[in-house]
């Protein structure tokens, strides 16, 4: 890893690794899904359908973990 990317505060560092991470995930085409990734990805959102929770608001799940801390 270069030194001086190791010397940039934790904050930069962080930025840089989210902007790397968005030009990837914005070129869809450099990495096709498999058709074993495209079958688990079916398998995931049948089960999802079957299964009749719907989960908990983001906003609860949030209170729940600030409580915690």
């Amino acid at each position: 890893m270069n030194a001086k990317f190791l010397e940039l505060p934790i904050e930069e560092r962080i930025k840089l690794a989210e902007k790397c991470w968005d030009s990837i995930a914005s070129d869809e085409e450099a990495l096709p899904v498999t058709t074993e990734q495209k079958a688990e990805l079916d398998r995931r959102l049948d089960a999802g359908a079957a299964d009749k929770n719907s989960g908990r608001l983001a906003s609860d799940v949030i209170a729940d973990v600030r409580r915690c801390l």
